[in-house]
């Protein structure tokens, strides 16, 4: 939303009385929850959960109409740790399956679950244990549902009262498998502080999960795109709560009315923080830049930090892309800079763009 604000403003400085529409957006990350709540006219409700290492915090999750907006990374994020508290085999997904239990206690018949920014790799069963699954070992105890002992697992405990009819989309923003060198382990947990000796034992405890599941309960879904999502909890979504997974961005743009409010538009603006590969990958950007481009409206993304080729740029469907920073600058100078930043990139912007007339 401040972004939205900056760019009002630098068009404002440059064209008075252009007719601006502002529609915040995210992908299923941080933000989507309170962005997709105030869209519909809900309210944020908050409540106490356990955070990732089992502490206490209060998160909060959106409700409008019967539909709850949760984000896994307001009790399960990466954010809510400092760096040395990095700890993948440690860390669970509890937190979120507390998250929707309280929203389906409100009274949530639809769920829209965003699962970006995750500090765990437990594929969900932490969330699991959170809505009433039991996971017992080798001498039938049970067992502490986090990374580390996936593989210690060995027969899993629907709950007794079976499952409640919510439906669940949830926002997925990547396409990774559950497990292999392009899955939850290999790519993300290093991200989360995994050393090279973790992310083989990760591995080998999605891997485990998943044949177990398939063994005992004839489902497969290791291979499904987005399964390896946020740790996996893309893989225990699809499980432990029978959803279904979609890109996030097409849901908000959804959720927004993003494709009516394109009509009759000349110019989107857009951005992120840092324009790379991840970029190309189906992200936000990506999908803005499909949307608009089939209506053929130019797209124009601002950022700090741009790592694509004019050639990769144009692959992605912008007309241009351009870094906010006006010179050499250290991270944290720039995120204080970054709402004037983003004002005045865009005033010179549709400076530009008027003086050559367009």
């Amino acid at each position: 939303m401040e972004v939205c604000a900056a760019m009002r403003e630098g068009i404002g400085k440059v064209i008075p009385d252009a007719e601006i529409i502002s529609i915040p957006m995210a992908d299923g990350g941080e933000g989507t929850a309170e962005i997709l709540t105030l869209n519909a006219g809900g309210q944020m409700q908050t409540v106490e959960v356990l955070d990732p290492l089992g502490r206490a915090v209060k998160a909060s999750f959106g409700l409008a109409n019967q539909t709850a907006y949760v984000e896994m990374a307001a009790a399960s994020g990466l954010r809510l740790l400092k760096r040395e508290e990095y700890s993948p085999l440690k860390t669970s997904t509890f937190g979120t399956g507390q998250l929707i239990k309280a929203a389906t206690e409100k009274g949530a018949k639809h769920l829209i679950l965003g699962i970006g920014g995750s500090a765990t790799t437990d594929a969900g069963t932490g969330m699991a244990a959170a809505l009433g699954w039991r996971f017992l070992d080798i001498n039938q105890q049970e067992i502490i549902a986090n990374g580390e002992n996936l593989r210690q697992i060995e027969k899993i405990i629907p709950p007794e009262t079976g499952r409640q009819l919510v439906r669940i989309e949830v926002a997925c923003d990547v396409n990774a498998p559950l497990f292999g060198l392009d899955g939850a382990a290999y790519v993300y947990a290093p991200q989360k502080g995994a050393t090279p000796e973790m992310v083989k034992q990760l591995d080998d405890g999605l891997r485990h999960l998943a044949r177990l599941i398939q063994r005992d309960f004839g489902r497969d879904f290791c291979q499904t795109p987005g399964a390896g999502a946020a740790g996996g909890l893309g893989f225990g979504a699809l499980f432990f709560l029978e959803a279904t997974l979609k890109e996030g961005v097409k849901i908000v743009m959804e959720q927004t009315h993003f494709y009516e409010h394109l009509e009759g538009a000349d110019l989107v603006l857009t951005g992120e923080g840092k324009i790379d590969q991840q970029t190309l990958q189906g992200k936000l950007i990506a999908g803005i830049a499909q949307a608009a481009n089939a209506q053929n409206i130019p797209v124009i993304a601002l950022c700090g930090a741009l790592l694509l080729s004019p050639q990769e740029i144009k692959e992605l469907g912008l007309a241009y892309s351009t870094s906010i920073l006006f010179r050499p600058m250290l991270l944290d100078e720039a995120m204080n800079d970054a709402r004037s930043g983003v004002r005045d990139s865009t005033a010179l912007l549709i400076r530009l763009l008027e003086t050559l007339g367009f």
